[in-house]
């Protein structure tokens, strides 16, 4: 089940409840799978309550407690933004991050898996015809910083 509270085109909101249902069985994730697409207010307010982190952000994932399947909350602002700057529509950009909250929903962790979340995420990724993943990009940033000499 998707949920739009913040959304441009409703062919938009069909094609990413197919596309849902799709990457949640490319995942292998049992159970149901519910998804907010909300704004940048909404992912601040669950960031600093559940990861005590006071700052919007693109993507959360809640998995349920028994393992299958749970809730999956991603930002329409920060989709809309990451797609203007990396070149592709807002529609990719939240496929992206859902398919980045259903791996998390698997199991996944790339903060603590030695990379093994970004090489399904890469897979997954070409199945799906789907632009550059978070990691991907959260690797190349970390990497220019770290060429200009700042903090990774």
């Amino acid at each position: 089940m998707v949920i739009f509270q913040k959304t441009e085109d409703s062919a938009d909101q069909a094609e990413l409840t197919r596309f849902a249902r799709r990457a949640r069985k490319l995942a292998g994730i049992s159970g149901e799978v519910a998804i907010l697409v909300t704004g940048n207010r909404q992912l601040r307010d669950l960031n600093r309550r559940y990861r005590r982190k006071d700052k919007a952000t693109d993507v959360l994932s809640f998995p349920h407690p028994d393992g299958a399947g749970g809730d999956i909350a991603v930002s329409a602002d920060m989709a809309k933004r990451n797609a203007a700057r990396y070149g592709h529509e807002p529609l990719e950009e939240l496929k992206v991050l859902v398919l980045h909250g259903m791996l998390h929903l698997a199991g996944y962790d790339h903060e603590t898996d030695n990379g093994k979340m970004a090489a399904r995420e890469l897979t997954l990724r070409a199945r799906l015809k789907l632009p550059a993943s978070l990691i991907d990009r959260s690797l190349a940033t970390t990497a220019k910083r770290r060429a200009r000499g700042g903090k990774a």
